[in-house]
């Protein structure tokens, strides 16, 4: 009997985490970026950054509270296998929710899951805004990146919620990690 709830229970379940590949191990004790430090605050929650790669073998840095910046890859960073979920260009978004305590670190992909399920094509940036939401400029849906990704506007039955990322972040070592 108990196995029959157990399966019933997670019949209808999403799956918390995408199975698209991403990985990232980003030392910031050795890039020193102010963009992303903002953003890996735990005790200072809502501040979300979108983290690309260019061709030149930089990082970029573009976070919801108007800052940006940039650092060149090391001799480390060269060696690995960077995959920024779906597509490097565009990246993922790290940061911690405030709708949680203690405050929960995320990382999505900066691509509109919801979009990219209907045609995919990887030209359907989200954009951040200083409340930490995230908005599709094509369909106009809306993404509540504090909680989990879920969507608040513009959605219908059955629309996704934004893609999910593994993510663990070392304030001691500074180390971000992301993968699946």
């Amino acid at each position: 009997m108990a196995v029959l709830m157990l399966l019933a229970a997670c019949g209808d379940a999403e799956y918390e985490f995408s199975n698209i590949r991403c990985f990232l191990i980003f030392d910031n004790s050795t890039h020193n970026d102010p963009t992303l430090a903002n953003a890996l605050v735990q005790e200072a929650p809502g501040t979300f950054c979108r983290i690309y790669t260019s061709k030149e073998k930089r990082f970029s840095f573009e976070n919801n509270r108007n800052q940006s910046s940039e650092a060149v890859f090391n001799a480390i960073d060269d060696r690995r296998s960077i995959q920024l979920g779906l597509y490097n260009g565009t990246g993922i978004i790290v940061g911690y929710g405030n709708a949680d305590y203690p405050a929960k670190l995320y990382a999505y992909d900066a691509q509109c899951s919801n979009c990219y399920a209907e045609d995919g094509l990887l030209r359907y940036l989200l954009t951040m805004d200083d409340k930490g939401y995230a908005t599709c400029r094509k369909c106009h849906r809306v993404y509540d990146m504090n909680n989990g990704g879920t969507l608040i506007k513009g959605g219908g039955k059955g629309d996704k919620k934004m893609i999910r990322y593994r993510v663990s972040y070392n304030p001691q070592l500074r180390v971000l990690s992301v993968n699946n």
